[in-house]
């Protein structure tokens, strides 16, 4: 007897459950096309999290004030360039650094990398005086 009611209560649970799942809602209101939204935040996680060690190990180690004072500064410069533009301009400067004479002159002299570098200069600049940077 137990069995039976077992098995009327299973297949009652079956049937509502695939019967739920084979009904779609009628649309009764014209749904407008969805607008791809910009992207506020377009600096991958690992290009942030690398950033925020960098300036960590830079400023005498991982503590609570550095790690917070780090992860402002990236937040703070990704509102002033695009994850493509601080990538370039980091780009500029590694290797306008790296190479001296004519080798550097094409990565230090044209007017983009000046423009870039100059950006990332005064975004660097201005994070640190918002977030506290020692």
């Amino acid at each position: 007897m137990k069995n039976k009611y077992t098995v009327s209560i299973l297949s009652l649970c079956l049937s509502a459950a695939l019967a739920g799942c084979t009904v779609t809602p009628e649309k009764t209101v014209e749904q407008a096309p969805v607008e791809p939204t910009t992207l506020v935040n377009d600096y991958p996680t690992r290009d942030r999290v690398e950033y925020v060690l960098n300036c960590v190990a830079q400023h005498g180690g991982l503590t609570y004030i550095t790690q917070y004072a780090c992860g402002c500064k990236i937040d703070k410069i990704a509102e002033k360039l695009t994850f493509t533009e601080f990538e370039s301009a980091k780009t500029f400067t590694y290797l306008s650094k790296g190479q001296t004479g004519d080798a550097g002159a094409v990565f230090r002299d044209p007017a983009q990398s000046k423009d870039l570098r100059k950006r990332l200069k005064e975004a660097e600049a201005s994070a640190e005086k918002s977030c506290f940077v020692k």
